[in-house]
């Protein structure tokens, strides 16, 4: 391949970055937090480049993390929850919600979002997820956040593949006197 590829660095220096996590299943989502926060930290973040929201619940993560882009402090956006199968429909319709909602607020505010919103089927699937056997998917939330944060700068960076043409500015003609 000639053409160069772009790619994010996992270096979180210099970034600012924005945690929105959901107080419902706060015993899961504390751990994702924790992860979270210490992922960015390790990766360069400086601990007051940190903002943190409290959600009441998963439903709310959309909103608020579109507020967080929407003041444009910050480089990237992480979205942290767990939801819960239980006996109704409920589960779907939440999990779908949430998903679109922070999938659309990137979109539109063009902020990037690391989706760390844990989708189970039992607490022990959660628990497992969140630090125990599975890794914690906080952690690589925020990694996924600051890969993206800086893909982002580097694609902005980029040259345009599209040069314009230059083209000649033509001056009235003046007219000489005889």
């Amino acid at each position: 391949m000639r053409n160069k590829s772009v790619g994010g660095k996992l270096n979180a220096s210099g970034l600012r970055f924005g945690i929105v996590v959901s107080r419902f299943n706060e015993f899961i989502t504390e751990r994702l937090l924790r992860s979270a926060y210490d992922g960015l930290v390790r990766s360069g973040a400086k601990e007051h480049h940190i903002g943190i929201v409290r959600a009441p619940g998963a439903f709310e993560i959309p909103s608020a993390a579109r507020s967080l882009a929407q003041t444009k402090k910050y480089d990237a956006i992480i979205c942290l929850g767990c939801l819960l199968r239980g006996d109704t429909a409920h589960y779907d319709v939440i999990v779908n919600e949430v998903t679109r909602g922070i999938g659309q607020s990137a979109q539109e505010t063009g902020v990037p979002h690391a989706f760390g919103v844990l989708t189970c089927d039992t607490l022990e699937q959660a628990i497992d997820r969140a630090g125990l056997k599975m890794g914690n998917k906080g952690f690589e939330a925020a990694l996924a956040a600051i890969e993206m944060a800086n893909l982002k700068k580097a694609i902005s960076s980029q040259p345009s593949a599209v040069k314009k043409k230059k083209t000649k500015s033509k001056k009235p003609l003046r007219k000489r006197n005889a």
